[in-house]
């Protein structure tokens, strides 16, 4: 039986600048920082309450072919790479926080029927979404 996700995969630019900015400006803990061979390091950071839910930080590279890794290269520098949702208790209080801190930030914070939203970025152009969950129901999206 499944019980929950436990790992989701952040690619970086670089994983020393990328556990910096996780660990030194979002609270994240280190769990593992392993270099495995020469083309592949296993770094893993968590949420220092949740730490069932890991975020590997990768480079793209192997196991990837090199076509792929060009492909989330190209979209990584672009910018527009996907990246994660982040709950808070106060969005607004957060997101001040968080640019106090250097994050840089896409959408300021902004209510919507789900709760308050804000969009920051990573230093590698990963795309995070801080949010202040509220109650909701399909009509608040009328």
């Amino acid at each position: 039986m499944i019980t929950n996700v436990s790992l989701v995969t952040v690619y970086v630019d670089d994983i020393d600048e990328a556990k910096a900015f996780y660990t030194g400006k979002l609270g994240f803990v280190v769990k593992d920082d392993i270099t495995l061979s020469p083309e592949f390091r296993w770094c893993t950071v968590f949420q220092a309450d949740h730490p069932e839910l890991e975020l590997a930080l990768r480079v793209p590279g192997p196991p990837l072919d090199q076509e792929s890794a060009d492909s989330i290269r190209r979209i990584m520098a672009k910018g527009s790479m996907h990246g994660f949702g982040i709950a808070t208790d106060n969005c607004r209080k957060t997101f001040d926080e968080l640019v106090a801190k250097g994050v840089e930030y896409l959408q300021e914070p902004a209510d919507r029927p789900y709760g308050v939203e804000a969009v920051l970025r990573d230093n590698s152009g990963n795309w995070l979404v801080l949010v202040e969950s509220k109650p909701y129901t399909p009509e608040d999206f009328s």
